[in-house]
């Protein structure tokens, strides 16, 4: 385990600390692979029945370590990038953010696949993707439009501006601000609550929240059936005499 990435077990909880306080904990490749190792390790013990992952020196994460990333750009399915990606994004436990100062790039898509985070006052989330002639990748082009709309999801996009705790709070990014010097201690003892519930009852209300959500098409030719067979009905039939008839529908 990199001495950039810490971890602590206590009661069940596993802390993952992000330590690399004078980059504002930017990510190596070796970060990712570190956390993807930690992720994996929580994953298959029993033991561990919640994680939380925060960052040391009063920031979350500036997101990628653009020198380092640009040595090593990731390619493949098993570099440190993808890794770690694919173990947030499948993660079958619980998973707790615990935010203070910034939450760049990566910093703040992570945070998409956690199940709560918590934020202190002050927490900057940021996606500057366009902003640096990129993409949104984790997977927030697809979960931040579904989470706060197209519109404010293509403003936070597109401007690439920072944000505070209370504005990700009003979008449901963000559970709760609360104060830095309580933020961490809150998060673990969210999580020790959790801790404490049936594991596999947990893990399966994570797996049916967490199922994929049909794509347009998909949706549209449900709807199409339903809208069909409906046009067909006494109900419409009925709605629409009623329409032309100038009274209220009764449908019996």
């Amino acid at each position: 385990m990199s001495q950039d990435v810490l971890t602590e077990t206590q009661n069940g909880v596993l802390t993952i600390t992000l330590n690399r306080p004078a980059k504002k904990n930017a990510l190596t490749a070796a970060m990712y692979a570190a956390v993807a190792d930690a992720l994996a390790a929580a994953q298959a013990d029993a033991a561990i029945r919640v994680v939380v992952l925060t960052g040391a020196g009063g920031a979350f994460t500036a997101g990628n370590d653009l020198n380092d990333f640009l040595s090593n750009p990731p390619r493949g399915e098993e570099t440190p990038v993808a890794r770690f990606l694919r173990g947030i994004s499948t993660f079958e436990k619980p998973l707790i953010a615990a935010v203070a100062g910034v939450a760049v790039g990566v910093g703040t898509t992570m945070l998409l696949h956690c199940d709560l985070v918590y934020a202190a006052p002050s927490a900057r989330l940021q996606l500057p993707f366009v902003n640096l002639a990129l993409v949104p990748e984790a997977a927030s082009s697809l979960l931040l439009p579904r989470l706060v709309g197209h519109q404010k999801a293509a403003e936070l996009f597109y401007f690439g501006e920072a944000f505070d705790a209370e504005t990700a709070q009003s979008l449901g990014i963000v559970n709760a601000v609360v104060a830095e010097d309580q933020l961490l201690a809150h998060a673990q003892a969210r999580a020790a609550l959790l801790a404490k519930k049936a594991p596999t009852a947990m893990k399966l209300a994570k797996q049916l929240m967490r199922q994929p959500a049909a794509d347009v098409a998909t949706q549209m030719a449900a709807e199409s059936v339903h809208f069909g067979n409906q046009l067909k009905s006494a109900e419409a039939r009925e709605a629409m005499t009623a329409f032309f008839e100038k009274r209220a529908p009764n449908f019996g």
